[in-house]
């Protein structure tokens, strides 16, 4: 019964999580791009990060408006993004002027693509809005998109290393971040490894208040 009733719990949390975020999706699509502009530096150095090779597949989760699929995308590289959003697509399909870039409402929990589809992975500020159960579940499908030691480029929120840093980041970014107390404390190299993933590479951004990890997929049963 206690298992039962954790399951029960489990997918109540996950079914909230939906339903918030296509809600507050909706909400900031139309001047998302403005909301995050602060961000808009780190597009281009997250491309020259993951050093992708000429002729490279890559594969945007949570793309939302699209800004990080089109830093790839003017490099040259094929990219695909998908979100839950439509709502953010829709902003997304209109701002692309790329014939490399084509976007796709899906689930990062439940990926349209076949095994080893894509020689690069991308989540870019999206793992941290995700509840613990659906983050462990889109990295592992990412795991299984992801070619034999493709890449994982993971661009997300941190914690500047000086006491005073941490202090001001943690307590000003929790409060319009819902899940970020939860997600700055949870160990993502960790995460990644229980995936597949071998964290190779960390770079910090945003004066230590974000960073770009790159890893290997280096699942075994592939």
């Amino acid at each position: 019964m206690a298992i039962k009733n954790r399951n029960y719990r489990i997918k109540g949390e996950e079914q909230k999580y939906y339903s918030w975020l296509r809600k507050t999706a909706g909400t900031l699509a139309p001047f998302y791009d403005t909301v995050v502009v602060v961000i808009s530096s780190v597009r281009d150095r997250v491309v020259d990060f993951t050093s992708a090779r000429n002729g490279s597949r890559l594969l945007d989760v949570g793309t939302g408006t699209g800004k990080q699929a089109f830093a790839f995308a003017k490099r040259g590289y094929d990219v695909v993004g998908i979100d839950l959003s439509e709502d953010m697509l829709k902003v997304a399909n209109r701002k692309n002027k790329y014939e490399n870039a084509k976007f796709l409402v899906a689930d990062a929990t439940n990926l349209p693509f076949e095994d080893d589809r894509f020689d690069v992975c991308c989540v870019s500020f999206a793992l941290h809005d995700m509840i613990s159960t659906i983050r462990e579940r889109a990295l592992k499908e990412m795991a299984r998109v992801t070619k034999r030691k493709g890449t994982m480029v993971v661009v997300d929120y941190a914690l500047p290393e000086n006491k005073i840093g941490r202090f001001l980041v943690y307590h000003i970014v929790k409060l319009y971040e819902k899940n970020y107390p939860e997600f700055i404390k949870s160990d993502l190299i960790a995460l990644l490894r229980k995936s597949g993933f071998e964290t190779k590479e960390e770079h910090p951004v945003l004066l230590g208040a974000g960073k770009i990890l790159k890893a290997s997929n280096e699942k075994q049963w592939r």
